[in-house]
C-alpha cells in the first residue's frame, strides 16, 4: 500500500511539476516538532523557523519549534535520537556539528544515522566590540600574540560553528585566545556587543543586526570569498590575513532520523524540491542576513557537508580537543 501511495505521488509530481497537501504521500495527523538544540534567536533558530513555516504551508499541519540548548547542541539532538521515529520529531542545526558528535564524545550518533534536508550555508565572522581598538584582523592577531589567553572570544561552545572557527583560526594564526562559551550564538553575540567579551566568531546571520547598528565591527569572514552583507558592506576573508586558515562551507537545516517511515522522507524531499528550493522568503532571509541559499537533500547533501565535517573533526584531533579518533568513526582525513 505504501509503495502504491509513493508511486502515485511521484506520478502526480511528474505530470504537474509541483505538489500540494493533497498529493504528498504523508498526511500528518498532529503537529510536528522540530528541536533547535541552541537558544532562541541564533542561526539555527532563525533558519529553522523559516523552513518550518514553509513545511507547515505545504502539508497543512502545524510545525512547532522547540529550543532545547545545552552541551554544544547535543542535549536537544539527543532528545530526537531517543524519541519514536514516527515522523513527528526532527532535529536541526549545522550538519558539521551533527557529523562530529562522536568525535567530541558528546553524543553517540553519526551522519549516516540521519536524512539531511539543508537550507542555507552560513559563514562565521570575526566580530569585535566596537569600543575595542582592533580595526583589522592583523591588529587582533597581534594583540592575541602579545596577550596569550588575554583576548576573550564568545562562542556557543567548542562544537558550535563559532567554536570550530575559533579553534581553526587559533591554530592557523598561532595564537591563544580565551574562549567564553554561551548557550547559543545569539547570547554570545549579545555578550560581545555589550562588552562582556571582546570578540565573537559566531555566524554572520547572528551578528548582522549588531554589525549594522555598529555595536560590533567585522574584521574577517571564515569563508572562501568575501561576504557582502546588506548595510555593512564587504567583509574580507580571514585567509587574506591568515593564509594557513582553510575555509569550508557550513550547511544548516533539518535532520530526520533514519528509521522514519518512507512516506515522511518522500514528502520532505518533494517539499524541498518544489517549495524550499524556490522559496522567496529563504532568498530574502539569505540576502539580508549574509547567508547563501543551499536547498539540498539526500546523497547530494551528504557529499556537500563532508568537507566541513572532515576539516573540523581532524582539526580538533590535531589540537587535542577531540575525545575520539575521527578515523575510528568513519571520518577520513581531509
Amino acid at each position: 500500500m505504501k509503495r502504491t501511495l509513493l508511486a502515485a505521488a511521484a506520478a502526480v509530481l511528474a505530470l504537474t511539476g509541483v505538489a500540494d497537501a493533497q498529493t504528498y504521500p504523508w498526511k500528518p495527523t498532529k503537529p510536528i516538532t522540530v528541536v533547535v538544540p541552541w537558544g532562541a534567536g541564533g542561526s539555527t533558530d532563525q533558519v529553522v523557523r523559516l523552513l518550518g513555516k514553509e513545511i507547515e504551508a505545504a502539508i497543512g499541519q502545524t510545525v512547532v519549534i522547540v529550543n532545547q540548548p545545552g552541551a554544544s547542541g547535543s542535549i536537544g539532538t539527543k532528545s530526537v535520537v531517543e524519541a519514536p521515529k514516527d515522523g513527528y520529531m526532527f532535529a536541526s542545526g549545522a550538519a558539521k556539528d551533527l557529523g562530529t558528535y562522536p568525535v567530541t564524545g558528546l553524543l553517540n550518533t553519526k551522519l549516516d544515522d540521519w536524512h539531511l534536508f539543508l537550507g542555507v550555508i552560513n559563514a562565521s565572522v570575526m566580530g569585535v566590540n566596537a569600543a575595542t581598538p582592533y580595526k583589522t584582523l592583523d591588529d587582533l592577531v597581534k594583540a592575541m600574540k602579545e596577550k596569550p589567553n588575554g583576548i576573550t572570544v564568545a562562542t556557543a561552545g567548542i562544537n558550535s560553528s563559532g567554536g570550530a572557527a575559533l579553534g581553526a583560526f587559533a591554530q592557523a594564526a598561532g595564537v591563544q585566545p580565551r574562549q567564553v562559551t554561551y548557550d547559543g550564538g545569539n547570547p554570545a553575540v549579545i555578550a560581545t556587543a555589550g562588552g562582556e567579551t571582546q570578540a565573537t566568531t559566531q555566524l554572520a546571520v547572528e551578528q548582522a543586526e549588531m554589525l549594522r547598528a555598529k555595536r560590533l565591527r567585522a574584521l574577517g569572514v571564515f569563508a572562501t570569498k568575501p561576504l557582502e552583507l546588506e548595510g555593512v558592506g564587504t567583509i574580507p576573508t580571514v585567509t587574506s590575513s591568515v593564509p594557513g586558515y582553510k575555509a569550508t562551507d557550513n550547511y544548516f537545516g533539518i535532520f530526520v532520523p533514519k528509521g522514519t517511515p518512507a512516506e515522511v522522507i518522500t514528502t520532505l524531499e518533494m517539499i524541498w524540491k518544489d517549495k524550499i528550493a524556490k522559496s522567496e522568503a529563504l532568498k530574502k532571509y539569505a540576502t539580508q542576513r549574509g547567508a547563501i541559499v543551499a536547498a539540498v537533500y539526500g546523497e547530494e547533501a551528504k557529499k556537500a557537508v563532508m568537507p566541513a565535517i572532515q576539516e573540523f573533526a581532524w582539526g580538533m584531533w590535531n589540537r587535542k580537543e577531540a575525545k575520539v579518533d575521527p578515523a575510528t568513526v568513519g571520518i577520513p582525513k581531509p
